[in-house]
């Protein structure tokens, strides 16, 4: 599994504590998103201080695993701590079927909304992903670049439906898919042409054919999902959680 590259160890600043916390959540959720922090683990405060080298007490830490799991990403057990969300197919098929229906909404809205900066923007986003050679052999820098420049493209799609709740529906929505789809990958090659598909919604949103756009998405979604349900079948993970 593929190691992260951690930020230096936060501390706790009184004149900063909102950044900390942030901070704080966004290495937890990169740590359970690779994989570091395995699917169905316990989340003890002390090893996780250990683990990720954190110099905070442990209230900063519960609350950063509560936003969390507000998120989906963590299970909070009554009397008995915290836990990493399993993995099973069902939870996929639920995650994925929100995707198709929220961001098909959003990238509908944006289509209708964007103006031709936003769209310039969209062409250059996945532009950006397509000039990231994807490879069975790439380091841990070069599938992180992969993984921020994916995410940026998608988000981009997404930006310009001015509706700040959805967009924030559509993030954690995506992160929660990125999960399964970080984890099939760590297992499997690259089985299809990502780029062309990416291509191809873009062609669409570009053109202002939204109906066109969204069935490509969400067939683009749906795609990944049935990869990713075989890869849990056969690793026996398919009815976890």
């Amino acid at each position: 599994m593929n190691n992260i590259v951690m930020e230096p160890a936060l501390t706790e600043a009184p004149e900063s504590n909102e950044t900390s916390a942030s901070l704080l959540v966004k290495r937890l959720r990169q740590a359970i998103m690779t994989g570091e922090l395995a699917p169905g683990s316990k989340l003890r405060l002390e090893a996780l201080r250990t683990q990720l080298g954190l110099t905070i007490s442990r209230s900063p830490l519960r609350e950063a695993l509560s936003r969390l799991g507000a998120e989906g990403m963590v299970l909070i057990e009554d009397n008995r701590g915290y836990r990493v969300i399993p993995v099973s197919e069902k939870n996929l098929r639920e995650i994925a079927k929100l995707r198709v229906h929220a961001e098909g909404l959003a990238l509908r809205e944006a289509i209708t909304n964007g103006d031709q900066a936003w769209a310039d923007e969209v062409a250059a986003a996945e532009a950006r992903l397509r000039a990231i050679k994807r490879s069975d052999c790439m380091t841990a820098q070069e599938q992180e670049a992969w993984e921020d420049a994916h995410r940026a493209f998608h988000l981009k799609l997404l930006e310009a439906c001015d509706m700040p709740l959805l967009l924030n529906h559509c993030n954690t929505l995506h992160d929660l898919n990125d999960r399964y789809r970080r984890l099939f990958l760590a297992r499997n090659p690259f089985d299809r042409d990502v780029n062309s598909e990416h291509g191809a919604i873009v062609a669409a949103t570009l053109e202002r054919n939204a109906d066109l756009a969204c069935a490509l998405l969400a067939q683009h979604i749906q795609r990944t999902t049935q990869n990713i349900c075989r890869s849990l079948a056969a690793q026996g993970l398919s009815s976890t959680g």
